[in-house]
């Protein structure tokens, strides 16, 4: 039989992340990896009430509630399904709901955190954000469906109030702030797509369609790769089995927004 992982409690969490830097009164979005913290006491719930206490009355925490399903079947890869099935899954998907519509691919910690009380979550079908706590409300109000993490998102909010990245257990590859510095870079290759969605329009569930940048990950290791690089503000350590960044996410995104324009054009020549 194989040897139980290290145990981690609520108290162990709220320890790692004092010493990580997270303060009472921080803006924060947590990207997270339940399974890699180790065998956790209380699972999910431990690690979001962790980082409440922490953060204390005055703070706001956000994450990622990103629910790809309510999207165009045409730009499906994984799994794709046969265009024979489109315009079905277009008349029938159920309309995008806060309350309702869960996450997809965003793992254990954002699926729990969606479903807490008071937790209030942007109206994007697919690209929402939760919040909880001081600034809520200012974090996810707004959250337009176009240009869905560009100036009118929950990102651009967090880029406002000076808010902080958690990476617990996961790299700059889940970072969805970096999407941020996509829409502010100019660089050849830059597509802009019709997307599609289950939405309520006046009380009816309506298909709609709207434009939106065509994203892709691939390089943000890289980035966070570079910044560390070239600065000292971040800070790393563990919390429990997981290595754990917090970093300054204006910073971080001002330094993406010309590391893009200038290496994907090389990348393209």
């Amino acid at each position: 039989m194989s040897e139980p992982r290290h145990l981690v409690t609520i108290h162990d969490i709220v320890a790692d992340l004092r010493q990580l830097g997270l303060e009472p009164g921080m803006t924060v979005i947590v990207h997270s990896s339940l399974s890699s913290l180790g065998w956790v006491c209380g699972g999910s719930q431990a690690v979001i009430l962790a980082l409440q206490e922490v953060l204390g009355s005055h703070g706001t925490l956000v994450m990622p509630t990103h629910s790809a399903v309510l999207s165009d079947p045409a730009y499906w890869c994984n799994p794709p399904v046969p265009e024979s099935w489109w315009g079905k899954i277009r008349e029938t998907m159920p309309a995008y709901r806060s309350d309702l519509t869960v996450t997809n691919g965003m793992g254990k910690i954002p699926e729990t955190f969606r479903t807490m009380r008071d937790v209030v979550r942007s109206n994007h079908p697919k690209l929402s954000f939760a919040a909880l706590g001081a600034k809520k409300e200012e974090i996810v109000r707004g959250h337009t469906l176009e240009y869905s993490m560009g100036e009118e998102s929950p990102l651009a909010r967090l880029y406002q109030e000076d808010a902080f990245i958690l990476l617990l257990g996961v790299g700059y590859d889940s970072c969805t702030a970096l999407h941020l510095a996509e829409y502010r870079a100019e660089y050849e290759g830059k597509v802009v797509i019709k997307e599609g969605a289950p939405i309520f329009v006046d009380g009816e569930r309506t298909w709609v369609e709207y434009e939106d940048v065509d994203v892709d990950n691939e390089d943000f290791s890289l980035i966070g790769s570079d910044y560390e690089s070239q600065t000292n503000s971040f800070h790393k350590g563990k919390i429990g089995e997981a290595e754990a960044r917090l970093i300054p996410l204006r910073e971080l995104v001002d330094f993406a927004v010309p590391w893009l324009e200038f290496h994907r054009v090389k990348t393209q020549s």
